[in-house]
C-alpha cells in the first residue's frame, strides 16, 4: 500500500477514488507514566514514555488506515494526516485519514 501526504503518487495516475480510508486508536495513560513524568517534569526535557505511547498510538492508526483502504480495494492512500484529540482526562484519539485510490 503506497501511503503519501501529498495530493498525488509520482509517476502513477489516479484512476479512481475510492472514498475516505480512517483508522483511530484511543490511548490512556497510566500511572506508572505517570509517576515517570512527573519526575521529568521537574527536572525537565523530554518525556519519553508520552513520546513512545503516542508514536506506538500513530503506528496502529496509521495501520488501520491501511487495513480499511484495502477492504475499498485501493492501491494507495494519499492526502494522508494526522489529527488528536482528548475524548477525556488521560486519554487520546488518533485519526488518521486519507483518500483511498486507485492507480495505473
Amino acid at each position: 500500500m503506497i501511503v503519501s501526504t501529498v495530493e498525488s503518487v509520482p509517476g502513477r495516475q489516479i484512476t479512481t477514488v475510492m472514498g475516505i480510508s480512517r483508522g483511530s486508536t484511543v490511548r490512556a495513560r497510566n500511572a506508572g507514566r505517570d509517576i515517570l513524568a512527573g519526575l521529568k517534569s521537574i527536572v525537565g526535557g523530554e518525556i519519553s514514555e508520552y513520546t513512545k505511547l503516542l508514536a506506538d498510538a500513530r503506528e496502529s492508526a496509521l495501520e488501520r488506515m491501511k487495513e480499511d483502504a484495502e477492504r475499498m480495494g485501493a492501491d494507495a492512500i494519499v492526502n494522508v494526516r494526522f489529527t488528536t484529540s482528548a475524548v477525556m482526562q488521560g486519554a487520546a484519539e488518533i485519526l488518521a485519514y486519507g483518500t483511498a485510490v486507485k492507480l495505473d
